[in-house]
């Protein structure tokens, strides 16, 4: 790491990788921690071709970068790429983080559920302890927060997916971590007579501009919503979250900024105040 003060060296160069790209804010986002905390880097946005990646995280830090973060459709093939995962990564799956110790040793993070917990916990004074909350969705987005969230101690986590046995199939997978009574898998059908405290959107729904097939009397009075997805207006599903009296109902720009700096401080031993951050990317948002 070079000195985070000598703006006349040459910044170390990190990176996003995906496809596409061209609609990351990562870039954005990481430029401002750099200004905020003094640290010299240089930030990129990185389209990878299919078939590419591993070529191209090689070239990367054969070049000289630094660190990289990963995104779709490129995670799980990070996980495999990697030599050693952090331990929410070798649950999820799937790696949003690269570091290296060496020109041949990489390590593989997952930052996307430290990120959501985060921005719950902190930004928004919210409750995971002893709360009852559904995860809906079974794919990776949901397998990457599940351990984090299960860390939290809830009371009872629910899975519910359009195909139950992928949902199964999750719970079953982060069973040995979890009261056997606290954490279940199943299908939207499975939710009648459910109640839960906070509603977590992991689904693609909201990117199709539709909400999950949830019961009306689902969520709990003043229970929370959370959306991963996140847009320059409210997202379908935090507007259904509004419409039925969720006495706070959230997207998830707050946790994309989150996850981005606990990457920022694993490579540069520095965390970020996200605060005005996540401000000046909703402003930003709101004027595209």
């Amino acid at each position: 790491m070079g000195d985070p003060f000598d703006f006349a060296a040459k910044p170390d160069a990190y990176a996003v990788m995906g496809n596409p790209i061209a609609h990351s804010k990562s870039p954005q986002i990481h430029a401002a921690f750099a200004r905020q905390t003094g640290q010299g880097i240089e930030y990129t946005a990185i389209q990878v071709d299919p078939g590419g990646f591993e070529q191209a995280v090689g070239n990367f830090f054969a070049s000289g970068g630094m660190g990289l973060n990963v995104t779709v459709p490129f995670k799980q093939e990070a996980w495999k790429l990697v030599h050693e995962h952090g331990p929410e990564a070798e649950r999820a799956g799937a790696v949003n983080t690269l570091l290296h110790d060496s020109a041949e040793h990489f390590i593989g993070r997952n930052t996307d559920g430290i990120g959501l917990v985060r921005d719950i916990l902190q930004n928004h004074r919210g409750n995971i302890k002893g709360q009852r909350v559904l995860l809906v969705g079974a794919g990776g987005a949901a397998r990457g927060v599940l351990q984090p969230l299960l860390a939290e101690k809830p009371q009872r986590l629910v899975i519910a997916n359009r195909t139950p046995d992928r949902a199964v199939e999750l719970a079953r997978d982060f069973a040995d971590i979890s009261a056997a009574s606290l954490l279940h898998g199943g299908g939207f059908p499975d939710l009648s007579g459910e109640t839960f405290d906070l509603i977590i959107n992991a689904s693609a729904a909201s990117l199709h501009g539709e909400v999950p097939p949830l019961p009306g009397d689902i969520l709990a009075d003043g229970g929370w919503c959370y959306d991963m997805m996140y847009g320059a207006a409210p997202t379908p599903f935090v507007r259904w979250g509004l419409e039925h009296g969720a006495g706070v109902s959230l997207d998830g720009l707050g946790m994309l900024v989150e996850q981005a700096a606990e990457s920022f401080h694993l490579w540069r031993g520095v965390r970020p105040d996200t605060a005005p951050v996540i401000d000046e990317i909703r402003t930003t948002l709101k004027a595209d």
